[in-house]
C-alpha cells in the first residue's frame, strides 16, 4: 500500500505512541496527516468523533488513543480505565466501518494476557487465565477492542486489525510519578536524585520481575511497515486475532534500575520498597510471527535508554528537580 497520498488519521497523536508515528509518516513523506488534541476532538463523544469522520474522510487510522497510566493510575481509576478506553475504542473503530475506512490498526497492550502465561507469551494465550488484578479493567478493555477488529472483519470483511506492543519508552513518554510506567519513573528519580545530591533512590517492589521494554520509535517503524505490507487477512489467515509488537528479549527490574543509574550518573544506594507491588512476575512477548512477515526491533535498550535521558534532561529537567 502506498502512504503517501493517504488521508491518514493517527488517533492519540500528542501522545508517546501517536507522536512517534507522526514524525515517522511526516518523515516518509505522508502529506495528508490527520492530527487532532483532546481539546479538538473528544474521542469518548460518539457524535463528535462521526462529525469528524465526515467531514475529515479519513482513508487509514491508527488507533493510538487510550488511557493509560502505571500499576498505581490502573489500580486507583478502575471504572476511569474501563470506560475511557472502551469509549474510545467503540466509537472510534465503529465509525471507521461506517464511513468506509480503508485500513484501521488498532494498539493494544501486553497486559490482555493473563499474569501467569507461558513465557515468551504467544499470541494464542490471550484469554487463556486470569489478568493481572491490577490492571483488569484496562486490559478489559483493550481486549474488547482487539475482538471488535476481529469481528468487523469476519463479519463485514472490513481491515481492521491490533497490535500488542510490549512496554513501551522513549520521547514523550508520561513523567509522572503519581501515573507514569517504570522506565520514566525511573529516569526521574534518578535524575532528580542526581541534581539534588539525594544518597538513596527507593524503587517499587522487589526488583524481581522481569519486562521486555521496546523503543517507541520502533514501534513506529513497525507500524509503518505494517500498514504497507500486511492485511487483515495475513494476520486473521494464521488463526491469531492480533500481533504481539516486541524485541524478544527482557531484563530485570533491579538490572534496569542500576542501567539507568549509571547512564545518568548517580553513586547514590538502590532501595526496594516490597511493600509495593510488583505486578506480573515476567512479560516477554513471543514476536515470531512479526519476525516472519519481515520485521524486527532495530534500537538496544541501552541506546535507547541513553537517547531518551538525553531527551527527557533537555526538555524536562525542571521536572525532575521537583520530584
Amino acid at each position: 500500500m502506498s502512504l503517501k497520498k493517504k488521508r491518514i488519521f493517527v488517533a492519540g497523536s500528542t501522545g508517546m505512541v501517536g507522536s512517534a508515528i507522526v514524525r515517522l509518516l511526516e518523515a516518509h513523506g505522508c502529506s495528508e496527516l490527520l492530527t487532532t488534541t483532546s481539546a479538538d476532538l473528544d474521542l469518548i463523544d460518539q457524535a463528535s468523533v462521526r462529525e469528524f469522520f465526515e467531514e475529515k474522510q479519513p482513508e487509514i487510522v491508527i488507533l493510538a488513543a487510550a488511557k493509560v497510566g502505571g500499576i498505581l493510575a490502573n489500580d486507583t481509576f478502575r471504572a476511569d480505565f474501563l470506560f475511557e478506553n472502551l469509549a474510545i475504542e467503540t466509537n472510534v473503530i465503529h465509525t471507521a466501518f461506517k464511513a468506509g475506512v480503508e485500513k484501521l490498526i488498532f494498539l493494544g497492550s501486553s497486559c490482555i494476557y493473563p499474569r501467569l502465561a507461558d513465557q515468551p507469551i504467544i499470541e494464542e494465550s490471550l484469554l487463556t487465565g486470569p489478568l493481572e488484578p491490577t490492571n483488569e479493567p484496562y486490559a478489559i478493555a483493550k481486549i474488547a477492542g482487539i475482538k471488535l477488529c476481529e469481528n468487523y472483519y469476519r463479519q463485514h470483511g472490513a481491515n481492521f486489525y491490533s497490535v500488542m506492543p510490549t512496554n513501551l519508552y522513549g520521547r514523550n513518554d508520561n513523567f509522572d510519578l503519581d501515573s507514569s510506567h517504570v522506565i520514566p519513573a525511573l529516569i526521574r528519580k534518578f535524575s532528580a536524585a542526581k541534581a539534588n545530591g539525594d544518597p538513596e533512590v527507593i524503587v517499587w517492589g522487589s526488583g524481581t520481575p522481569r519486562r521486555e521494554f521496546l523503543l517507541v520509535d520502533d514501534l513506529a517503524d513497525a507500524i509503518l511497515f505494517l500498514l504497507e505490507n500486511v492485511e487483515a487477512s495475513d494476520i486473521y489467515g494464521q488463526g491469531i486475532s492480533h500481533v504481539n509488537i516486541g524485541c524478544g528479549e527482557d531484563i530485570e527490574i533491579r538490572e534496569l534500575a542500576s542501567m539507568i543509574g549509571e547512564i545518568i550518573g548517580f553513586s547514590g544506594s538502590i532501595t526496594y520498597d516490597t511493600d509495593k507491588p510488583d505486578g506480573t512476575p515476567r512479560k516477554l512477548l513471543d514476536v515470531s510471527r512479526l519476525s516472519g512477515l519481515g520485521w524486527t526491533a532495530k534500537t538496544p535498550l541501552d541506546a535507547g535508554l541513553k537517547s531518551t535521558i538525553e531527551w527527557f534532561q533537555s526538555s524536562e529537567n525542571t521536572l525532575a528537580k521537583k520530584a
